[in-house]
């Protein structure tokens, strides 16, 4: 039988919460009566998630999972998802029950108005913490300003796409991958549905400080070339400030008159290092991932899996 929907499910430290999204998931599309297949893909958790994944897999042949030999990160276990999908219709969402399965139908009467991929825009609460707010807000505005398309705010990775925007996204190959900006990127007829986010069922978010900072930056230098060219025109600007102060220096040389003392070098010195450094870092961000690409080594490892297709 043709596999109408799949259900794509990265899972990173989900025991606790992969039951009770199962049995959500079943719940939700057995009142949609359509075939379907979910498919977990266990990125290297140290816990017993895959273990939880392989006994539901036992009992139901609509259940599939994988497990990596190590942590390859969120947006990988993604793509491995994709790649092994065969619905007609596929979505991908978190395991940690913020996704709510009661969306789904929603998404899939958007695909059905004609739509080739469906996002959905995540409504805050008070649950969500001021600071996430803010960062999130002015990720949004930075990448949108910098990259030539535009990246819906309070996004998420939570949506439908159809087997022939799936098969486009698959084509790209990059290692360090923004999944939201991507799929903005392939283009396309795209719809949006908003959703009230869920609390965690159970355990803590594995998206820290550090790794959200990680994916801004990831986003910004893959979406976008522009951080090197503010780079060169900081670099312009700034060798034009030093020939007018040179200048400056020179007329008050010969005039006779007296430049005062360290404090304006300093200043001048400890700015000037400062900018090099920045644009330093600009420029290894984006060496960085040339070195990555150049090494050609595979996106993932697959440890485990419940079946052999």
């Amino acid at each position: 039988m043709m596999t109408e929907l799949s259900i794509i499910i990265p899972c990173y430290h989900e025991e606790k919460n992969i039951d009770i999204l199962y049995q959500e998931l079943n719940t939700t599309l057995k009142t949609i009566e359509i075939s379907y297949e979910i498919i977990f893909v266990d990125d290297g958790s140290k816990d017993k998630t895959y273990e939880k994944i392989e006994r539901i897999a036992q009992n139901d042949d609509r259940v599939s999972g994988i497990s990596f030999s190590r942590n390859f990160g969120h947006q990988i276990a993604l793509l491995a998802g994709l790649e092994k999908a065969k619905g007609n219709m596929i979505i991908t969402m978190d395991g940690d029950m913020q996704h709510p399965p009661k969306v789904i139908p929603q998404l899939i009467s958007k695909f059905k108005e004609g739509y080739d991929i469906v996002n959905t825009q995540r409504i805050d609460d008070s649950s969500i913490s001021f600071f996430k707010k803010q960062t999130s807000k002015w990720f949004y505005k930075i990448i949108n300003r910098l990259s030539d398309i535009e990246v819906e705010s309070l996004g998420a990775d939570f949506r439908l796409m159809s087997r022939e925007t799936v098969n486009a996204f698959l084509s790209i190959r990059e290692h360090d991958r923004f999944t939201r900006g991507l799929v903005s990127w392939i283009g396309y007829k795209q719809g949006l549905i908003e959703y009230q986010a869920h609390p965690r069922h159970a355990g803590t978010s594995s998206y820290t400080t550090g790794r959200m900072l990680k994916l801004a930056l990831n986003g910004i230098t893959s979406m976008s070339s522009k951080p090197l060219r503010i780079s060169l025109f900081f670099g312009l600007f700034f060798f034009a400030s030093g020939i007018l102060y040179s200048l400056f220096i020179l007329y008050n040389y010969f005039t006779g008159s007296n430049v005062q003392g360290w404090t304006s070098i300093l200043i001048t010195i400890l700015i000037l290092g400062g900018i090099q450094l920045f644009i330093l870092s600009i420029i290894g961000e984006y060496v960085s991932k040339i070195f990555n690409e150049s090494k050609a080594r595979p996106l993932y490892i697959i440890k485990k899996r419940t079946d052999t297709d």
